[in-house]
């Protein structure tokens, strides 16, 4: 039996921000609070959302204390400042950093006795939905808008948990591909390969059913066809991949993830590395510790990429023209190959303890032991 969650609406295309006031009205809804991170706010991109607010002459309160890796003390701090201004929904503005702290937040003052964070680790047994929550991505990968998943980052124990919570996805996603316009090279790299990380893992992961396999093909596909164009800051490009990662996302959220997540999240609670980046550069070596077990799936990874002459291969030889695929789109928009420079030798041990632990491992098709995880931190060294 297959579960499936999806936001109850969502809109998609160039505008869809202007949507927020009819739907904030629509349900009753008129002291909402703005989730940002002082980035986004400092360059003017919330006040894109803010604008479209003010405009509509809906009163609004402001948090901006979140950290790229959100932290336990952000999300208290957001309970507090949520209770103070009396609000009653809140709008999330930014990639998974602004949305993973809504969610709990919501979560949080939905369901009090959730209030010691930690608590939330796993699959919580919140009895209550979250505070509505109005989801407006700025990055094109996360997909934090349509998922039951979010990710703290507990500073003390550095370490990130995860929490899988059916009742935590955002009320409505506003997908709106101007919110990304100014995502930098990088950002925009690091992000898409995230969405297609989201894509393969959700695609050849143990919970993987007909439904999700249907949307992690065609987001890998789409991946493939707009993330060069939006590293080079195209329209279009921005566009295909505002749907690509949202695709994603409808999937793997569902059925769960793999290695290459389990992996990544240590290295972003430890060096406070962007999760995308992590996620990215640990996608090819993901892909070929789950080779042996991806029965046929690499083939159609490999055809959807573009990959010519598959038919003639066997399956060892189109399992490899899968993974050079992702190689090749990596190396195009500036993925580093290895995490030297970043990765300690020294931390190798308790950065495989955590991966071992971390939600997303069970859902690897390969089984692992701690011992396999240093070995796959080892080589990428």
């Amino acid at each position: 039996m297959n579960r499936i969650i999806l936001n109850e609406t969502s809109y998609h295309g160039s505008g869809a921000i202007k949507e927020i006031p009819a739907e904030l009205k629509s349900r009753g809804l008129a002291n909402p609070i703005v989730f940002s991170d002082p980035d986004l706010l400092k360059f003017g991109v919330t006040k894109k959302v803010t604008d479209v607010l003010k405009a509509a002459k809906v009163k609004f309160s402001l948090f901006s204390d979140i950290k790229p890796n959100p932290t336990i003390e952000n999300v208290k701090n957001g309970v507090k400042t949520y209770k103070a201004n009396k609000a009653d929904c809140i709008i999330a503005v930014g990639g998974g950093s602004s949305m993973d702290t809504a969610k709990a937040v919501g979560i949080i003052v939905a369901n009090p006795s959730f209030a010691n964070v930690r608590s939330l680790e796993g699959c919580a047994a919140t009895k209550n939905p979250s505070k509505p929550i109005f989801a407006v991505p700025t990055t094109a990968g996360t997909a934090a808008e349509v998922t039951i998943n979010y990710v703290i980052t507990d500073v003390e124990k550095h370490r990130k948990f995860v929490c899988v919570d059916p009742h935590d996805i955002p009320a409505v996603a506003f997908v709106d591909p101007d919110m990304m316009a100014t995502m930098p090279r990088s950002l925009t790299a690091f992000t898409g390969m995230d969405a297609l990380t989201h894509a393969i893992e959700g695609y050849i992961t143990k919970g993987a059913c007909a439904m999700t396999d249907m949307m992690h093909i065609e987001a890998i596909r789409l991946i493939s066809l707009y993330l060069r164009a939006a590293v080079a800051n195209k329209p279009a490009g921005r566009e295909g991949m505002a749907l690509a990662q949202y695709i994603a996302g409808m999937g793997f959220s569902n059925v769960g993830l793999g290695i290459d997540h389990a992996m990544a999240h240590g290295l972003s609670a430890l060096y406070d590395m962007p999760h995308g980046q992590a996620c990215a550069i640990l996608l090819p070596m993901a892909m070929k510790f789950n080779a042996p077990v991806s029965g046929t799936k690499y083939r159609e990874i490999a055809r959807v990429m573009g990959v010519e002459g598959l038919d003639k291969m066997n399956i060892i030889q189109a399992r490899k023209a899968a993974i050079e695929a992702v190689e090749k789109l990596a190396a195009d928009i500036g993925i580093p190959k290895t995490l030297r420079g970043v990765l300690k030798k020294e931390d190798i041990k308790f950065l495989a303890q955590s991966a071992y632990a971390d939600a997303c491992r069970p859902g690897n098709p390969r089984e692992c032991t701690v011992a396999d995880i240093e070995k796959l931190y080892k080589s990428m060294l």
